[in-house]
């Protein structure tokens, strides 16, 4: 796994989803060039996990798909 120890390091522009409530319990996305970076919104300072393009539209596509659901319930 690749990763950046201090998210603040990467120049880009954070996002968060238009679906993520005002509760601070967010993932925040970027993109540069043909990388996107991912962190924890409680810890914009901490790391963030490095993904190429592909690697992340695929995780977006096996999420969407309910491929990680838990039989937790």
């Amino acid at each position: 796994m690749t990763f950046v120890p201090n998210s603040t390091a990467v120049t880009v522009e954070w996002k968060k989803s238009s679906r993520s409530g005002g509760n601070g319990d967010c993932v925040e996305i970027a993109a540069a060039d043909d990388l996107r970076y991912v962190r924890d919104s409680k810890d914009p300072e901490g790391p963030a996990l490095i993904l190429s393009a592909e690697a992340h539209a695929a995780f977006i596509a096996a999420a969407a798909a309910g491929e990680f659901d838990l039989d937790l319930i």
